[in-house]
């Protein structure tokens, strides 16, 4: 197999989950501490979603880590068949979660005036969550993309 940026058991593989997590906690984090969240469904699917993209890329950046102490390769079709299913999943997921909060987003600050009379939702935090997730997402696409290549040239 290639030897790819991003690739299981290297240092750039584990600084892209180590990202992944850092974003995905913090949007998650940001939304859950945000009043009002659970007015709307697409914020509880974000923050499901961004919970289930940092247990995945906390788990795999653990795999790294071992891999990298003890020196082993990743590389194995096994392991990098579940990493693509798994990888696919979830920026899948986290990708739809992040277009539908941000279409709410939308609706809530431009179409209506709830945002500007409510005093009670934190729209504000919502952006900043939305934000989050879509780094987060990008940084998952890149590892997705990466797995896919790995698997391909297997």
């Amino acid at each position: 197999m290639k030897d790819l940026f991003g690739s299981p058991g290297k240092v750039s593989g584990l600084l892209l989950r180590m990202g992944q997590c850092f974003f995905a906690a913090a949007s998650l984090g940001v939304m859950a501490s945000a009043s009002g969240f659970s007015t709307a469904t697409a914020f509880c699917y974000l923050i499901a979603s961004m919970g289930l993209q940092l247990l995945w890329s906390f788990g795999l950046a653990c795999f790294d880590v071992h891999a990298l102490r003890l020196k082993r390769d990743l590389h194995n079709h096994i392991f990098v068949s579940l990493f693509v299913v798994g990888d696919w999943v979830t920026a899948t997921l986290s990708l739809a979660a992040s277009c539908s909060s941000a279409g709410v987003i939308v609706l809530l600050i431009k179409d209506t005036t709830i945002c500007r009379t409510e005093t009670k939702l934190s729209c504000d935090m919502f952006q900043i969550s939305v934000g989050l997730a879509f780094v987060s997402w990008f940084l998952l696409a890149i590892s997705s993309y990466v797995m896919f290549l790995l698997a391909a040239s297997a």
